[in-house]
């Protein structure tokens, strides 16, 4: 094992910080033609679950599925989210 390796655990405290801020100020950027974005400005399309796509080529860049107690995520579709923290 590499010294440098460690388990997911290790990111909690990272990724409950990054994950826990309004989302829709955020910054997606599409896998397909590369524009740039906040979230909150992307198209959604609510169905089964919830489709955002680009709004420049429409590829789908985020699903969110519900059932229960259980939520499905996929961001395939999105290279990048990009978080702007206020200075502190």
């Amino acid at each position: 094992m590499d010294a440098q390796m460690l388990d997911g655990n290790a990111a909690a405290g990272l990724l409950q910080e990054v994950f826990a801020v309004e989302v829709t100020t955020m910054t997606g950027t599409c896998v397909n033609c590369g524009a740039a974005e906040p979230i909150g400005a992307i198209h959604v399309f609510t169905g089964a679950g919830v489709v955002l796509r680009c709004p420049h080529c429409e590829h789908d860049l985020m699903k969110i599925v519900r059932s229960g107690t259980r939520t499905w995520v996929s961001l395939q579709g999105v290279s990048a989210l990009e978080l702007t923290q206020p200075p502190g």
